[in-house]
């Protein structure tokens, strides 16, 4: 069996941008030192005097003291090279690795190839220094006599760009920014993980989140507004694909790709992040998430001026933000409004006149069009055309598709049910999904989820998300994405996903190989006013096309509106029922009634309303139809019980005592106890000749509800006496 090499470097690297070490592009080796982790301690002091290492104390083999002096050695090795190669100045900095043995190693480059050589001989330097025989000359003569090769290719843009990261709500919001730039009128081109796509329309599809759509954006034709969506992988295997931005937004950091490329921690992960904040410009604004202190902290490590957003006006950072000389963007008295030093707010826009929100009802989107509305204007956009943009951006297919898409789909029975279309790719975006998801359901109604991830997420994340799943979805399919497992096996991620479900009490799933499986086995089991939230990545468009074949209609923001008030357990047009109650002339009050049902042909509830306004004025007969046909449409609850009760009042009331007692038994069991129901259903009684059935029952609803000392004291009696009446 062949023993692991002492010294090896397992990457080298060209980032051909800003990047997590320098600011400008540089060469990254990855190594392995197995060798000088166990190394004899008095053999690596002899080494360390030798290359000129002071003081060093390498530590007992093994520790992270030990890792920490062969960073310093890494680091002199580099320098000792490039000087012998002819290179006397170098920018270069050393990293630990996630295991003791492991060490990056990166440094500016100006020429290509010369800087690959450069970064090739770092491992062989090491290993001879290991063996005791110093070969830097040598190497460094082979640096030397390597190609130069070509410059860094670095774009250095001619136009506003902006550049924008964060765990989630990165693409919402370069959609959004974009959205707004064609509002004021200029040609704008934004890269995402959908593409390149240039006035809204994509040319060049697939992940361009990285250097390679920032340079189809810049060098599109005509284009005089940039957005880049910058996700952490680009940033990580190439550095940025701009040398600098005017704008950068940081949306938030979470738990999301760790165990990735070196990148194990969430505080690791707000490094990544923070390096579009440091490309952008001194007179720039970085645009960060106040209530994140992983990303407000960034400001520290940028030239740009701060521009903090959040939900909450009374934030610290909004004050350390405007101490700072920044600005800030919140949420006050339900309006989005800019805040600055000396300055009165700015209100832009109610947040209920901003369909992204969803009614208010999506706090993440509430957060990403805060951040949207802030780039735009510290790109310098109009306030109009941001005021603008912020309420003609739709969470649609159109605009923002695959990112809380809402969908209602109507059944033959005159049922419907809410579709929600998420990525969800995270713990947080699932938690966002459910909230939409529970704010968009009727009183009483069910959340059904198909549940599916990519592969690339650790085991301890897919379990959290499984948990997150079984305690908040009340019905749950598997729905996976074939083409994103990612290494994994599909039994092996949805093994990890039941083990989180488990935790939260759900016994088993069904399951099924794509998203649209899943929620074609989801949907038939919805029930009238439930949600069916997918979370879907892989199959867009199929979901789409199969939820249009279907008859759904994508929501818009009167449909969303309307949603939220009815889970709310209200109805859109609560107010003006009330005010058509407080009318005192009956005609006028059947008339208010007519017209608000004439809006809403439809409506269950505009029905009952028109109903019961003719039942108060004596018209009884002309009421009992809309009775029945409000609760054949549907009426919920409670007005559905009232509707019964009033039916069978009016029923009674036009000589039908004996239909009208019915359906008052069947109220009465469903409801026992109710005072209203045995009321009239004694009226019932008493007027189909049950006079001592009517006394008997009203005796007894009478008991159930006295607790005096003698109705306690004759209880027994006078059930006694009911019982005789009922079998005279």
């Amino acid at each position: 069996m062949t023993s692991a090499p002492a010294v090896a470097a397992t990457e080298v690297r060209v980032l051909e941008g800003p990047n997590l070490y320098f600011a400008k592009p540089a060469i990254k080796v990855s190594l392995e030192l197995p060798g000088y982790l166990s190394a004899d301690e008095a053999d690596l002091k002899k080494l360390a005097r030798s290359v000129g290492l002071k003081s060093s104390r390498p530590g007992a083999p093994g520790t992270e003291q030990r890792q920490r002096f062969v960073m310093r050695l890494v680091e002199r090795a580099t320098r000792r090279l490039a000087a012998a190669s002819g290179t006397t100045r170098l920018g270069v900095r050393t990293r630990p690795g996630s295991d003791p043995a492991q060490v990056v190693v990166a440094f500016v480059w100006r020429r290509r190839g010369r800087a690959r050589a450069l970064g090739e001989g770092v491992a062989p330097l090491l290993q001879s220094w290991l063996d005791g025989d110093d070969q830097v000359e040598a190497l460094g003569a082979q640096v030397a006599a390597a190609e130069p090769g070509e410059r860094p290719s670095l774009i250095t843009p001619t136009i506003p760009v902006a550049s924008i990261t964060g765990t989630n709500g990165k693409t919402t919001t370069t959609r959004l920014l974009g959205h707004i730039g064609m509002t004021a009128g200029l040609r704008t081109a934004w890269s995402s993980t959908d593409g390149i796509v240039v006035q809204g329309e994509v040319i060049e599809g697939g992940d361009y989140s990285g250097p390679a759509g920032a340079r189809g954006v810049l060098t599109a034709p005509g284009v005089q507004l940039g957005i880049l969506e910058t996700a952490r992988g680009g940033m990580l295997l190439k550095g940025m694909g701009v040398s600098a931005n005017d704008v950068s937004v940081v949306t938030n950091v979470s738990a999301d790709h760790l165990g990735l490329q070196g990148i194990d921690t969430v505080d690791q992960l707000a490094e990544v992040k923070a390096i579009v904040t440091k490309a952008t410009k001194p007179r720039g604004w970085a645009v960060l998430n106040g209530e994140d202190p992983r990303v407000w902290a960034m400001r520290s490590g940028t030239k740009a001026r701060p521009w903090v957003f959040t939900l909450r006006s009374d934030a610290p950072a909004v004050r350390e933000a405007l101490d700072a000389g920044g600005r800030a963007i919140t949420v006050l008295d339900g309006d989005i409004a800019v805040l600055e030093n000396g300055q009165d707010p700015d209100r832009l826009v109610s947040i209920l006149d901003v369909p992204a929100t969803l009614s208010g009802l999506s706090v993440h989107n509430i957060a990403n069009a805060l951040a949207g509305a802030a780039a735009a204007l510290g790109l310098g956009l109009p306030r109009a055309a941001v005021v603008e943009g912020l309420k003609s951006f739709a969470p649609d297919d159109q605009l923002n598709p695959g990112r809380m898409n809402t969908y209602t789909l109507r059944r033959e029975d005159g049922s419907a049910i809410t579709v929600i279309v998420d990525l969800a790719h995270n713990e947080a975006g699932l938690d966002a999904l459910m909230d939409v998801a529970h704010g968009l359901k009727v009183p009483g109604g069910q959340v059904h989820l198909g549940l599916g991830l990519a592969g690339d997420r650790t085991d301890d994340l897919l379990e959290s998300i499984g948990e997150v799943a079984g305690l908040r979805a009340d019905r749950i399919v598997a729905a996976h994405k074939e083409h994103y497992l990612r290494g994994r096996t599909m039994e092996e991620l949805e093994g990890h996903l039941r083990t989180g479900l488990a935790r939260a009490g759900v016994a088993d799933i069904d399951s099924y190989p794509t998203e649209l499986g899943g929620l074609q086995a989801l949907v038939p089991g919805a029930s009238d006013g439930d949600v069916v939230a997918l979370m879907c990545h892989a199959e867009r468009s199929q979901v789409a096309s199969w939820l249009a074949e279907q008859g759904a209609v994508a929501d818009g923001p009167d449909d969303i509106r309307r949603k939220v008030v009815a889970a709310r357990g209200e109805h859109e047009f609560e107010t003006q029922i009330a005010e058509l109650w407080e009318l005192d002339d009956d005609q006028a009050r059947i008339e208010a009634a007519t017209s608000l049902r004439t809006s809403r042909p439809g409506d269950a509830r505009l029905v009952y309303e028109l109903a019961a306004t003719l039942d108060a004025a004596g018209r009884e007969k002309d009421a009992i139809d809309l009775y029945r046909d409000a609760l054949a449409s549907g009426l919920r609850e409670p007005h559905r019980h009232r509707a019964r009760i009033q039916l069978a009042s009016s029923l009674r009331v036009t000589g039908q005592p004996d239909l009208a007692h019915s359906l008052l038994t069947e109220l009465s069991h469903e409801r026992p106890g109710s005072v209203a129901v045995e009321a009239f259903r004694a009226l019932a009684a008493y007027d189909s000749g049950r006079g001592a059935e009517a006394v008997a029952d009203l005796i007894d609803t009478l008991l159930h509800h006295a607790g005096d000392e003698d109705s306690l004291s004759y209880q027994r009696a006078l059930h006694g006496y009911a019982a005789q009446l009922r079998d005279a």
